[in-house]
């Protein structure tokens, strides 16, 4: 045989061995009792090699589950959602600005997008604020100062030739004294902005900034 007498003496059963043994003791062998021993043999190598490569296929495939997909977590696996998202500017469309404007803010949504693009600000976030800051526009200060951020000067309210003097004058404060100083949410803005307890917040209301900014910048983030 092409394997060998070692590989047929290894893999041959014992009971087969046993046989062999019997037909030796055999004076008398038939042609017929040799082809019966051949036959019984050959039958037993087939099904023994069968079942060593149905064994071998069985260990070769198997893969643990742990290992076998990403419904399990690994140990280097970054469960830490993101908490900060970027301010920065990303582009809109105006109409969409404009569905939500009114009052004094009607029809500024390119104007919010323009100066987004001028300071590298999310106009979402521009227009949340004047939104928050004027009850969307109908604010005293946005109607009587065009002023729609609460932007303060030496004499308290500033006031402003037209509302889109006011949107821009907003953008620049907020990119170099707010962003550009790396205050990158609108928490650590709002601290700043509007902080809680101030001396010209007599009514609290800077207690509901961020939330409010956040509501209306949240609407805008589609």
């Amino acid at each position: 045989m092409i394997n060998g007498d070692n590989w047929f003496t290894k893999n041959i059963p014992v009971n087969t061995v046993s046989t062999n043994e019997k037909l030796r003791a055999n004076n008398t062998p038939t042609p017929g009792n040799i082809n019966n021993l051949f036959a019984t043999v050959l039958n037993q190598l087939m099904v023994q090699q069968d079942l060593q490569s149905s064994t071998a296929s069985k260990v070769t495939s198997f893969v643990p589950p742990m290992f076998s997909g990403t419904d399990y977590p690994m140990s280097n696996t970054n469960l830490t959602p993101r908490t900060n998202e970027s301010l920065r500017y990303r582009a809109l469309s105006s109409e969409s600005l404009d569905q939500v404007l009114g009052g004094k803010l009607t029809g500024m949504g390119e104007v919010f997008i323009q100066a987004g693009k001028k300071y590298n600000i999310d106009p979402a976030l521009l227009t949340a604020i004047a939104q928050h800051e004027t009850g969307n526009g109908k604010s005293k200060a946005a109607i009587e100062k065009n002023n729609i951020a609460g932007m303060m000067g030496k004499n308290g309210l500033r006031s402003y030739g037209t509302v889109e003097e006011s949107i821009m004058d907003m953008a620049r404060n907020l990119s170099q004294n707010y962003l550009g100083q790396g205050l990158d949410t609108i928490s650590k803005i709002g601290a700043k902005y509007a902080p809680i307890g101030a001396g010209n917040d007599p009514t609290g209301l800077n207690n509901y900034w961020v939330r409010g900014v956040t509501k209306y910048t949240n609407l805008l983030k589609v």
